[in-house]
């Protein structure tokens, strides 16, 4: 099985075999434009040649041949947007990406009209720039003679996924999945349909959006020219932290997981009722398999691992990502410093879109070292968040949290994880769970894996870090996180 992982700051391919072990991989980065403060594009068809370049990196990683592939399983950033022509697949402008906020005003002018509580009660989302509706409408109105041509059907819009498989099936595809629909903001969750009356307060012609098909379901095959001649099935597909719920196995109502990626995203499987949350968590749709739908709860964090890519790009303090846990152990503690990386405002629960970046508690000693495990303690302390409310909407509290994404490498960051939340977390041996969602997903389709019992013994769990710190003084960090929490909040008004 192939594997797409299209993310934040890089495409990834993996080639799996049926015991859900990774024979091969690529990864290739992209580049992140940032043309006004609070904007963020990629380029579409960078992300397409990179994703291919990728793939073909796994293949020869792997010593597979393109014809020994069963089908391909897509996963990808989520909310990104794209609107490209029709005929010629050419992008009118850059992707605009979820981080983006160039359309808080929008956003404001939906809630002035009162339709904050409906567009909830629709699609299970809050308003806010993070999702794709009002970045399509910014588009529409933004790029000259774009709504005329999407009155006539002569464009099409699509989240990443959507724009990869167009790609891939050389135009005939223009479909995405109840995974990816909910997370645009114009998506009945109740009806699964395009939504008629966000499409009004948007307008957008209903003529520019794709298919919404099952997460799992044969969809068609890649052009011949993409992998030697030879056409490959294009079988399932999930926005990338449905995919890695997925691909933890949480298949049953009330298992929780967290994704430690760009962001930091946190679902808790609701079953097959969609679950509204009283303290500012998401609903959306995770998966849908054959007429069975499954809801999660969502509590999303913008900025976890963009933050050390920060230290990284901007500051220049690590060479690589992975680095920032050898210059965070080289300080017993934070040293009184946090930081709080709201670069693109808050999301869950505080749903800020103007608060910014805060570091507080600097002293002529603080160096480094100091920052670097701040910045790992602020990833811990913003799913902590989360979780708290989770824990309030679900009523129960939550017994272990298992955890995944590149981050998840870090024995710091999941030491201090366990030591706030005073509960287990679970880390299993593949922590590439988003790639195994989506490879999942697309096996069943094609019958590789037969049902989602003989993909559940697949998984192996590697290593369970325990609280170790003192309640106490869990609780007096706690404290002072949110204080500095309000400082961000403050700053942005």
């Amino acid at each position: 099985m192939m594997a797409i992982d299209q993310g934040t700051t890089s495409s990834k391919a993996f080639i799996l075999n049926q015991q859900g072990e990774i024979l091969g991989q690529g990864k290739r980065e992209f580049r992140q434009f940032y043309p006004q403060p609070g904007w963020v594009e990629h380029n579409p068809m960078e992300i397409w040649e990179s994703q291919v370049t990728a793939c073909q990196d796994a293949l020869r990683d792997s010593q597979v041949e393109p014809r020994e592939i069963e089908a391909i399983g897509i996963t990808n950033q989520r909310e990104t947007a794209v609107i490209w022509e029709r005929k010629t697949g050419k992008p009118l402008m850059n992707a605009i990406v979820w981080q983006c906020r160039r359309t808080s005003n929008l956003c404001e002018e939906l809630l002035k009209d009162g339709k904050g509580d409906l567009i909830r009660q629709k699609t299970g989302l809050t308003v806010d720039a993070y999702f794709s509706g009002t970045k399509v409408k910014w588009i529409l109105e933004n790029v000259p003679g774009t709504f005329q041509q999407a009155e006539k059907g002569e464009l099409c819009f699509g989240t990443i996924d959507t724009w990869l498989i167009y790609k891939l099936s050389g135009g005939e595809l223009h479909i995405t999945d109840p995974s990816n629909a909910s997370r645009t903001m114009m998506y009945n969750i109740h009806s699964g349909a395009w939504d008629a009356d966000i499409l009004e307060w948007l307008r957008i012609p209903d003529k520019i959006l794709p298919v919404v098909r099952n997460s799992s379901d044969l969809y068609g095959q890649t052009s011949p020219e993409i992998f030697s001649g030879v056409p490959i099935k294009i079988a399932g597909m999930a926005g990338d932290q449905q995919a890695a719920l997925f691909g933890q196995t949480c298949f049953n109502q009330g298992e929780i997981k967290n994704t430690y990626g760009t962001g930091c995203f946190l679902l808790m499987n609701t079953g097959e009722q969609p679950v509204f949350s009283k303290n500012g968590l998401l609903t959306s749709i995770g998966w849908k398999l054959g007429d069975r739908v499954t809801y999660v709860l969502e509590g999303s964090v913008f900025i976890a691992g963009a933050a050390v890519q920060w230290l990284r790009d901007e500051l220049g303090w690590i060479k690589q990502a992975e680095d920032i846990e050898t210059l965070a152990k080289q300080v017993q503690d934070n040293g009184g410093v946090y930081f709080l990386p709201a670069f693109v405002g808050l999301g869950a629960p505080h749903w800020d879109m103007y608060a910014r970046g805060t570091l507080v508690g600097i002293t002529r000693g603080t160096n480094p070292a100091h920052i670097a495990r701040a910045t790992l303690e602020s990833i811990a302390f913003q799913t902590k968040e989360v979780l708290n409310c989770i824990q309030r909407d679900c009523g129960s509290p939550i017994e272990k949290l298992r955890v995944d994404g590149g981050a998840a490498k870090n024995n710091l960051l999941l030491q201090f994880q366990a030591d706030v939340l005073r509960i287990p977390v679970v880390r299993p041996k593949e922590i590439q769970t988003t790639a195994l969602g989506a490879t999942y997903l697309a096996g069943l389709a094609t019958g590789f894996w037969k049902d989602l019992e003989e993909i559940r013994q697949l998984r192996v769990q590697t290593e369970r870090f325990m609280p170790a710190m003192s309640e106490a003084e869990s609780r007096e960090c706690w404290e002072a996180w949110q204080k500095v929490v309000a400082m961000a909040k403050l700053w942005g008004k």
